[in-house]
């Protein structure tokens, strides 16, 4: 790590130039490639996963996505001629728009369905040749423009479906944009110097713009979710700042401590930057960790934010000492390098609000330790109610022409419109036949059940589509439940001697699947997951209470977080409010994918924390001390980094995504309370109470674990201290008096671990157990 921050250092407009050359290429790549991400998110081996193979086999000119125009009237009706003459237009208009196959409205024969039976609302379906992720922005903003033309103070025209709903929502760059600001308000707090806070951004900016354009190429190869670049945009922007916030200030130590621009910069990224890497290798295993589900779509999430997460760190010990060389000293502030030439290099001691904290925690271990545990317990009890299921456009804010279209159609037409079953049947004889043609009589009486549409078939007779409208809405346990009762009761009845085989689809069987699939291997993947952070740890500190406590932490932010999620999606608290539409079920990918983000993440709090109190119990066998000084020493650039983490995170809320929502108040909250609650709190009360045995390992194990050092001591050489109060120590005499002007001796260079003894010293007299 050494060698190559000073071959970095060395050579730093070559890294910079070598870096933008990286990030212009791929930009110019992935602007002729354009994007391929994937909006279907089927289970493979389901039983919906197949119905809608067959239906795409089967029936290839519905594969393309289907969207909704809904118009309605509150004085008089939309048959009449007013109405009916303005909507024809827009539906004719609508079909010669590009990429529209068909138009199907309620102004015909057959469109008698398509009226509601108080006759106030209407709705028209637009076909589209390709899938929605394949329909451009200008495509579905002609189609939104056309329609939305027609309404007037008593006609209401509202549109739904995917690509209109590609139309919505406010820039991700705005959220980026709100998130870089606050974090860089935060940083210029920290450091007091404009040019040390632009570092952090500057380089979590290029590591995390070198990703993205990676991610849209990533698209070409593998299926990658369409969530997967703002996603790797989140998780990228909070580590990387954080990451370079942590070499920044291990750099500006050394600068403090009088060493030169190089060596301050070589031995921050020697150490500190060791413990970097560490940090963010052991995020992108547990992202990499979804692999063990085997679920094709978030291979390619996996994937792409480990990519962002490897290239941040990558910049992190490349990138960043380039630009501290480059800025010199100018990482301090001007009060810090006016005070640094004025009274030389000076011992840099815990003090104010850090020590007292520190102090305290040591002083009521119990009763701190038990108030954490309990909010933590508390804030975790909503997710036992957590529901996984479908969260679908009936979820968005309350001003959105999708949320509006969908509660229009509920209205008139019935909840379950908004989320029909589609039984897809196949039938290799006669007889089965004639049960699939048969089969609607029975599903009309089946409870829970709306409405049914006729059997039809592909053109060779053999598969057959029923359309099933569900009398609750797609969210609804009901719906689900009828799911199960057409799977186990009704169809396998129908099928009986026949040969018949059909299977369930739609929205919410599909959903419903997955999240079965996902419950069903969690356990082995966040056994998995949290597995391998208790051996890094295991390794790393030597000790078997260190990675213990940090699994108990982890699951504790785990399951707070979700509960702070449930209670605002699912429960609805402050939803509508915050801008993020009507409460509903939890994505069923969410808790696979923060379990891997949210373990990472707080792998570099317990790292950097931890760490530090581990060089300080092997210098004094002092457990009180060790986690005294270690807390006091660390708890504000924790702090700092959990604060433009967590602004970071919640900028995302003002995307507009629901998904990205989630993520972004999840991820927050759980940052929050690690970093403020156990990170600062919990874990330092418990370390107090169990004393000695922290550092506990048994010998026989201990004499067979590989050693892995997270963080090197320094090997640079840095000034003395000056000397204690007392007297200045009288320079040596001139050997070479009367030869030239005297001269200031330059001072002897002492070893780092001489100035930790001397720190050790000065620190027990200002953190005297009590």
């Amino acid at each position: 790590m050494a060698a190559l921050a000073r071959w970095c250092i060395n050579r730093r407009i070559t890294v910079v130039i070598l870096w933008l050359a990286v990030l212009l290429g791929l930009t110019a790549a992935a602007g002729a490639a354009g994007s391929a991400y994937s909006k279907s998110y089927n289970a493979p081996g389901t039983e919906s996963g197949h119905a809608a193979a067959l239906l795409h086999d089967a029936f290839p000119g519905q594969a393309g996505d289907t969207d909704t125009i809904v118009w309605h009237t509150d004085h008089g009706s939309v048959r009449a001629a007013s109405v009916e003459q303005t909507m024809t237009k827009v539906l004719d208009k609508t079909r010669t728009l590009p990429g529209v196959t068909s138009v199907v409205g309620p102004y015909g024969a057959s469109g008698a369905g398509q009226i509601s039976r108080d006759g106030h609302t209407a709705y028209a379906s637009v076909s589209y040749a390709q899938e929605a992720e394949n329909i451009s922005s200008a495509q579905a903003h002609a189609l939104v423009d056309t329609a939305k033309a027609a309404g007037t103070a008593d006609l209401q025209v509202e549109l739904g479906g995917q690509a209109v709903g590609s139309t919505e929502g406010t820039s991700a760059h705005l959220s980026e944009i709100v998130g870089v600001a606050v974090a860089a308000v935060v940083l210029l707090l920290a450091f007091g110097s404009f040019a040390a806070m632009l570092l952090p951004i500057a380089t979590a900016l290029v590591g995390c713009g070198t990703a993205y354009m990676a991610t849209v190429l990533l698209g070409h190869g593998m299926t990658v979710a369409d969530f997967a670049p703002m996603l790797g945009m989140l998780v990228g922007l909070g580590v990387g700042i954080d990451y370079a916030l942590f070499i920044v200030t291990r750099h500006r130590r050394g600068l403090k401590r009088g060493l030169t621009v190089a060596q301050a910069a070589e031995e921050a990224v020697a150490t500190t930057g060791r413990a970097v890497v560490f940090a963010g290798g052991t995020v992108c295993a547990a992202l990499l960790g979804m692999f063990i589900l085997r679920l094709g779509f978030l291979n390619g999430v996996a994937v792409a934010s480990a990519l962002t997460v490897l290239l941040t760190v990558a910049a992190s010990i490349t990138l960043l000492p380039a630009l501290l060389g480059l800025i010199g000293q100018r990482a301090l502030s001007r009060r810090e390098r006016r005070t640094l030439a004025e009274l030389g290099p000076q011992p840099e001691m815990p003090a104010g609000l850090a020590a007292r904290w520190s102090a305290f925690v040591e002083r009521h271990p119990k009763l701190l330790g038990g108030l954490a545990a309990v909010v933590m317990v508390v804030l975790a009890l909503p997710t036992f109610t957590l529901h996984l299921g479908t969260s679908d456009q009936g979820n968005g804010p309350a001003t959105a022409t999708t949320r509006q279209a969908y509660d229009l159609l509920a209205q008139g037409f019935g909840p379950g419109t908004n989320g029909p079953l589609t039984l897809v049947g196949t039938a290799d004889s006669a007889s089965a036949r004639v049960a699939m043609d048969a089969l609607p009589q029975t599903l009309e009486h089946t409870a829970g059940v709306a409405s049914v549409s006729p059997t039809v078939f592909d053109g060779s007779g053999t598969t057959g589509v029923i359309t099933v409208v569900p009398d609750s809405s797609p969210q609804s346990h009901a719906t689900s439940a009828l799911v199960q009762h057409l799977r186990h009761d009704v169809l396998p009845s129908a099928a009986h001697g026949n040969g018949l085989h059909v299977y369930v689809g739609g929205t919410t069987a599909s959903y419903d699947d997955f999240a079965q699939v996902i419950i069903g291997k969690l356990p082995l993947f966040v056994g998995s997951v949290v597995g391998l952070g208790c051996i890094l740890l295991l390794l790393a500190f030597r000790s078997l209470g260190i990675p213990l406590k940090a699994a108990v932490m982890n699951v504790a932010a785990v399951g707070a977080s979700f509960g702070v999620v449930t209670a605002i999606f699912q429960w609805g608290w402050g939803t509508e409010w915050l801008g993020l539409g009507r409460a509903g079920p939890i994505e069923p990918f969410l808790p696979v994918i923060m379990v891997s983000v949210l373990f990472g993440l707080s792998m570099d709090y317990q790292v950097f924390l931890v760490s530090r109190m581990y060089e300080e119990w092997q210098e004094t066998r002092d457990n009180r001390r060790a986690v005294r000084v270690g807390l006091a020493e660390t708890s504000r650039v924790i702090n700092s980094a959990a604060v433009i983490m967590i602004a970071v995170f919640l900028a995302f809320v003002l995307s507009g995504d629901r998904v990205m929502s989630m993520f972004g108040i999840g991820l927050a909250s759980a940052v929050a309370l690690d970093a403020f609650v156990l990170r600062t709190l919990l874990v330092p009360a418990l370390m107090h109470l169990l004393g000695g045995a922290n550092w506990w390992l048994p010998g026989w194990l201990e004499r067979r674990l590989p050693r892995l050092s997270i963080e090197a001591p320094a090997a640079t050489a840095v000034p003395p201290v000056p000397a204690l109060p007392g007297g200045p120590v009288p320079p040596a005499p001139d050997q070479h008096a009367g030869a030239g002007p005297a001269r200031t001796p330059t001072p002897r260079p002492v070893p780092l671990s001489d100035e930790r003894a001397l720190r050790a010293r000065s620190a027990q007299e200002t953190y005297r157990t009590r």
